[in-house]
Order: structure tokens, then sequence, then C-alpha cells
């Protein structure tokens, strides 16, 4: 499920995440709010200006500033299987030549949570989430029928064992920012 991510200006689709491009770079705070809205979603500004020392004010402002920058998304998180989407799948695809295409148009797709392009074996991948099997069967014959695609093989999921939303204030670099 997603929600609105209010981007002020941003030409993409307001109810899906689109292209991601490089960010800007966030700092201690920064961390500090998304660290603490990954924890939970719905935590009080102020608490959080408690946390990290600073006023409710800085905040908001900083807050609105990520969701603006698309740094920072607060959505509910589903569980597809609980949701009753029994069909899921990853799916390599081989294009004939650049991969944008392809890519773009899939990404419109709602039976499609992830798509990127990749080097490698396949150009693309795509992960489908689909009601049922014969869900799956037409989405993946959809893809299979789009001009630039050679090819493409399903990786069906059996089990899902961790799905994580939680990384992205974690360091990257080795090095320690303190609030």
């Amino acid at each position: 499920m997603r929600g609105e991510t209010g981007s002020g200006g941003s030409q993409r689709a307001s109810t899906a995440r689109g292209p991601v491009q490089r960010a800007r770079r966030v700092d201690a705070i920064d961390k500090g709010i998304i660290e603490a809205l990954q924890a939970n979603g719905r935590e009080a500004f102020r608490r959080i200006a408690v946390t990290l020392g600073v006023s409710e004010a800085t905040i908001r402002a900083r807050y609105a500033k990520l969701v603006e920058d698309d740094i920072l998304q607060v959505t509910g998180v589903t569980n597809p299987l609980g949701l009753g989407f029994d069909a899921q799948a990853m799916v390599g695809v081989r294009t004939a030549g650049a991969p944008d295409s392809v890519a773009d148009e899939i990404a419109q797709w709602p039976e499609a949570s992830y798509v990127v392009v990749v080097a490698g074996q396949f150009d693309v991948l795509v992960e489908l989430i689909c009601a049922d099997r014969r869900g799956l069967l037409d989405v993946t014959n959809r893809i299979r029928a789009h001009a630039d695609v050679i090819s493409t093989e399903s990786f069906l999921y059996l089990e899902l064992m961790k799905q994580s939303y939680d990384w992205g204030a974690r360091e990257h670099d080795g090095r320690s920012e303190e609030v």
C-alpha cells in the first residue's frame, strides 16, 4: 500500500515512488528523524525533537524537506500474503536494446512493486505481486509480449524470509555522525 508523498513540485505521480535520483547529503538530525520514523511511522514530532535536542519546528521543517526531496516517504507497509496476494515473483528481463522503455512501461503496472535496470545476466528486474498464479502468468505474458523483450526468467517466491525497510539511515561509509 502506498501513500501520497506530497512531493511539492515533483513531476512524478504522487501515489507511486517512481525514479529515484542521487539525493542530497543528510546530516545527523535528518538521520535521527528517519530512524525514529522507521521505528514508528506515527512517532510524534515533539518526541523526536526531545530525543534529538532540537525544536519541534526544526523537526517539522526537516521532515517536510526530506519528503520534498524524495528522501523520505512514510507509508503503511503491508504483507502481501496477509492481504490475499498469493503469487509473488522476481522476473529477470532481457531486452533487445536499451532497457529504459521496457522498465518505464512495466513500472506503470500496478502488479509491479519494484522495477530496476541492472547490469549482468538481465537488463531489468521486476518484482510482481499478484492475487494468484493465473494473474502472475497474465502479467509475465504481458512482459513477454513487449516488442523489445527478448526473454524472461521468473523466480516464484516460495517463502518470504525477510523484508526490511530500516536501512535508510544506517551508516554506509563507516563514519559516525553524532547528534
